[in-house]
């Protein structure tokens, strides 16, 4: 599993699916990624105690006070809430922005919309490197069981006190972050960073079921990181597979409370949801007039506070019950803008889009008159807000209208140094052998390039065009009669000259590495590909054949088939992802990087849309958390050239960078599918905590070995064996 979701084997994705589907239905709060990783890794018990019998020490949680200043929180983190007497232990289930100047009806002025960390007013981004901005942090107080837990006549106390916690019984603070980049980090980025950073111990702890430094057989950062990142992904996957949970974000609820939210007809229920959907509807519509034209208007609703302003909603609004509120909410609105409209024009002419997910529970924009053409998917935040305050550019420059839709740009194929005329393999009496990858053009135009001594020697004998054979071997795969000898034409004028009218097979791509020979005194030329000892997954792709892994991230990019290559029609990820896969800068191992400024007009010109910008943000922002996309540092020099890694001396840029995933395809013992259940057979059990009976006590041998278990782990002291548990120590069990 620290490999990611797509690595798991079914029978084990099934059963950490059952498991996340009982602790979303037994949570009261919308079950987080990261809070379902917890729930995992450190153990959540379902019969009511939590995280009551976890191994985690309390003592180490950041301590976090009403209106006070921490570093960054994200979901998932531990925490204690600081009060007169002792504190409570809590988990952080939700956080939102708490801006001071979003309205208690929801209304929100424009530029808080989508503003960056630190944002001083409209079009005013925050200067310096220290940021700060508030938050809302939603903890859950029951996480960690009864005993650790408060009576409900404490936490009322609480409550009315408003002095560690609100009336709410949640926690609003000041929130630093040490740079722009770090504000901007996904859920998952953060909670990782968190995980590896302040809550370090908790994560390598030897009490927990299997430590990630046993799971990743290291403790170097970057080992324990990439298998965290796995975890998360596994997480996020399994989530997302399930028939009885309806996500939305990073957020998981089981579709049966939803349905009984939306029969309920108290408050918060069906027809206040309902009534909230048609209020963002008919936010900015006008009022009608007998005569002239309207103006546009456009109107930012925040659903957080809007939510509060349903009769009978204030209990219910308490705790983790505000969560929930909220996530309901944005799926109810999400489903409207899908059901009802086309892309968020709806018949009344509003166009209705998510414009913030962070802010106050989520912002949405509603403007009318919407216009004819799509501003791209309305569920993509897209901060139109922020992006309006911003200064404009010159008409001339902009092209006119701001919003006005820029065609992406046909990227042209990189005329990189590696793509020459091929590696010569030998040249003798008897032969030529060259070795060459498979390109995008040869694909679509049926031709390949004759290495230069072949062309030579065939021009020479036979002329400027000659009648050829081209024989095929797909070493390991069968290929259609047409497919294995064709007749061909070998145009031998130009530089260089090559082999036309070339029926490739279905299953060839770019960067395929093709070996070619020529027999002196024929006319025919052999082909063959080369197996891989072992198949591997690269993205989505299953290759078992040699391959230049940097023509197949340059030429296998997104728009780019054996039926054409263009741009045109692709959403704002897959131009993301084209982009950066084009014009980056390419490593050896088919890395490509992107300095992450200049992507917007690489996508779409020169001057694209403001807020084309925001969606290919939003866009850029969804690739890294998924991690198919990664962030990267590097610089650039006095004449603008970008470089990575970065040299000293020069300006630091942030780069996003494509990395090829790639996989070994696992054929499974007993089986022919990844999923057969003969790789249950023979199971490796890492050392464990075993909880003894009472009155018994662990071997001396046994602690001797949880403490080497736990210098193995990082722990250079080694750690005591807690009162009432063993050691188990690693083995394996089956047949």
């Amino acid at each position: 599993m620290t490999k990611g979701y797509d690595a798991v084997p079914g029978g084990e994705r099934h059963l950490l699916l059952r498991y996340l589907e009982a602790v979303a239905a037994a949570r009261r709060a919308p079950v987080h990624t990261a809070v379902a990783f917890n729930a995992v890794y450190f153990g959540y018990d379902l019969g009511g105690d939590g995280y009551g019998g976890s191994p985690l020490r309390l003592d180490d949680f950041p301590v976090i006070t009403l209106g006070g200043s921490v570093r960054a929180l994200p979901v998932g983190a531990m925490v204690r809430v600081a009060t007169g007497s002792d504190p409570l232990y809590a988990e952080i289930v939700h956080r939102e922005g708490a801006h001071p100047e979003v309205g208690p009806l929801g209304d929100v002025p424009e530029w808080v919309s989508g503003a960056p960390a630190g944002a001083a007013g409209p079009g005013r981004p925050a200067t310096g490197a220290a940021l700060s901005r508030r938050e809302l942090l939603v903890p859950d107080l029951h996480a960690f069981g009864p005993a650790l837990s408060l009576s409900p006549a404490q936490l009322h106390r609480l409550r009315t006190r408003r002095r560690w916690i609100n009336e709410d019984g949640h926690v609003v603070v000041d929130v630093s972050y040490p740079s722009p980049e770090a504000a901007r980090c996904d859920d998952l980025t953060a909670y990782a960073d968190h995980l590896l950073t302040a809550a370090r111990e908790q994560l390598l702890s030897p009490f927990v079921p299997v430590s990630l430094a046993e799971l990743v057989g290291g403790t170097s950062n970057d080992e324990l990181r990439a298998g965290l990142l796995g975890l998360l992904d596994t997480v996020r996957g399994v989530l997302g597979s399930s028939a009885s949970l309806r996500t939305w974000g990073y957020y998981a609820v089981t579709r049966a409370s939803l349905a009984e939210c939306w029969a309920d007809a108290g408050p918060l229920g069906g027809d206040d949801l309902r009534s909230l959907a048609a209020t963002v509807e008919h936010a900015a519509t006008p009022a009608r007039r007998r005569h002239g034209l309207t103006t546009p208007v456009t109107v930012y609703t925040a659903v957080g506070p809007r939510l509060r302003q349903f009769p009978g909603a204030k209990e219910l609004l308490r705790g983790v019950g505000y969560a929930a509120a909220v996530c309901r909410a944005n799926m109810t609105l999400a489903d409207v803008v899908r059901r009802d409209s086309d892309q968020g024009l709806f018949e009344n002419g509003s166009r209705i889009t998510l414009d913030d997910t962070f802010e106050s529970g989520g912002v949405w924009r509603s403007h009318h008159p919407g216009g004819a053409k799509a501003p791209g998917d309305p569920l993509a935040p897209a901060g139109r807000g922020w992006a309006s305050t911003l200064p404009a550019r010159p008409e001339s420059e902009a092209g006119g209208d701001p919003e006005a839709e820029i065609d992406p740009v046909d990227l042209p194929l990189a005329d990189d140094a590696f793509l020459g005329p091929g590696e010569l393999l030998r040249n003798d009496a008897k032969e030529i052998a060259w070795r060459a990858p498979l390109r995008l053009a040869h694909l679509i135009d049926g031709w390949f390039p004759l290495h230069s001594y072949v062309a030579h020697e065939l021009r020479r004998s036979h002329g400027p065009r000659l009648a050829s054979h081209l024989e095929l071997d797909h070493v390991g795969q069968t290929l259609d009669e047409r497919e294995a000898a064709q007749d061909v034409i070998a145009e031998l004028g130009g530089e260089p000259g090559r082999l036309t009218g070339i029926l490739w097979p279905r299953d060839f791509f770019p960067g395929l590495m093709l070996e070619l020979r020529w027999l002196r005194g024929e006319t025919v030329i052999r082909v063959a590909t080369t197996p891989l000892t072992d198949p591997v997954h690269v993205d989505d792709r299953v290759i078992g054949h040699c391959y230049d892994s940097r023509v197949l991230t340059r030429e296998d990019a997104p728009g780019s088939d054996r039926h054409g290559d263009s741009a045109v029609g692709l959403g704002p990820r897959q131009l993301v992802m084209r982009t950066v896969r084009r014009c980056g800068l390419l490593t050896l191992d088919g890395h490509a990087l992107l300095d992450r400024s200049v992507l917007p007009s690489a996508v779409y010109g020169r001057w694209p849309a403001r807020s084309q910008v925001a969606v290919l943000e939003s866009a850029v922002a969804d690739l890294l958390a998924e991690r198919i996309l990664e962030p990267a540092l590097g610089s650039r020099d006095a004449w603008g050239q970008p470089y990575y890694p970065a040299r000293d001396g020069q300006l630091a840029i942030p780069l996003i960078g494509y990395r090829p995933v790639r996989r070994r395809v696992i054929r499974p013992w007993g089986g022919t599918e990844p999923d057969d259940l003969g790789l249950l057979a023979v199971q490796f059990v890492a050392g464990h905590l075993r909880r003894l009976r009472p009155g018994c006590s662990p071997s001396e041998a046994q602690r001797a070995a949880f403490r080497e278990h736990c210098r193995r782990l990082g722990k250079a002291d080694g750690w005591e064996l807690p009162h009432g548990y063993t050691f188990v120590t690693e083995h394996t069990r089956g047949h």
